[in-house]
């Protein structure tokens, strides 16, 4: 299969193995860093339990097979049975709702708003919650030319997170992400990545282009694990997970160095996994991590279809 199941599992996994441990600190999990797959913990869930990140991702896959040209009200209405119906939950509950993704979908719902313009565009309205369900767009729009990447990261983006913050680093993830699927290094990708993203984005506020200057500009692998944070802070995520890549050596050890990081640990588990998930195979992910996974079956099954959709 061409990498959707060593992307969409290597995230799913990396979701499932941080969902217990969410909200803990870094000193907590520094006295007792999580090493395996558990269960229960911070949500009372049983192991392999993933959370929102992958239902969303899941609505996304489901939305662009049904419709493979992109249709925002479809996938709007699909994050929106999500939320109110619990549709692709792991146990048929919805729970670990991010604010501001609810109140998009509250507002796309309720004041029958186009979809791109129901996500929050004030400055608050920059969590992470678009971040940790863009990853299919990668397998979607590989082939694409940069202008028409940009412009469906930043619709899909806004259905939930319509500030240019969380659309950059949406793209950057993206962008990441592709060259990875097309067999580039990790150190190449993140260089291509970097050469792409500021030409796109050479016009744009200086001030906020500067809030991504440690992505784009410096050596992320030479931080230190102190000056790197894991909030749900959009920026933040992005720069965990790419540090937890460059400073690792394989699927297993960048998983759970983003989710010891602490804090929110479920989505940077997810992101961090969905890269290292690309680029070291799904060989690479433990079977002991894989096997446990809520509804696997329906996970193969959406993989398969999204690969059929996507050679259609």
């Amino acid at each position: 299969m061409t990498k959707i199941r060593d992307g969409i599992i290597g995230f799913c996994v990396g979701d499932a193995l941080g969902v217990p441990v969410e909200f803990q600190t870094r000193q907590a999990l520094s006295a007792k860093p999580l090493t395996d797959m558990i269960g229960y913990g911070s949500h009372s869930q049983p192991a392999g339990t993933w959370s929102d990140d992958s239902s969303l991702v899941f609505c996304l896959m489901e939305s662009l097979i049904e419709f493979p040209n992109l249709d925002l009200h479809d996938l709007a209405d699909k994050f929106s049975s999500w939320l109110y119906k619990s549709y692709w939950t792991p146990h048929g509950v919805t729970f670990d709702v991010g604010i501001a993704t609810a109140k998009a979908i509250d507002r796309y719902k309720e004041l029958c708003i186009r979809p791109d313009l129901a996500g929050g565009t004030d400055v608050y309205s920059n969590g992470n919650g678009s971040l940790m369900r863009i990853l299919p767009l990668a397998y979607l729009l590989k082939g694409e030319m940069i202008e028409d990447r940009v412009k469906i990261i930043s619709q899909v983006s806004s259905v939930t997170h319509g500030h240019p913050r969380s659309i950059i680093a949406c793209v950057i993830y993206i962008e990441v992400a592709i060259h990875l699927i097309n067999g580039l290094s990790l150190q190449e990708a993140i260089e291509r990545m970097r050469e792409t993203v500021k030409d796109v984005y050479k016009d744009t506020n200086h001030t906020e282009m500067m809030k991504f200057d440690r992505v784009l500009n410096g050596d992320i692998s030479k931080l230190t694990v102190d000056e790197i944070e894991s909030s749900g802070y959009v920026v933040h995520t992005l720069e965990a997970s790419l540090w937890c890549l460059l400073t690792t050596d394989s699927y297993s050890d960048a998983v759970l160095r983003a989710i010891n990081l602490g804090e929110d640990t479920d989505t940077t588990g997810a992101v961090a996994g969905g890269l290292a998930g690309l680029y070291y195979g799904i060989e690479a992910i433990p079977e002991k991590w894989i096997n446990p996974l809520a509804r696997l079956d329906d996970i193969n099954d959406i993989c398969n279809r999204f690969e059929a959709a996507s050679n259609a």
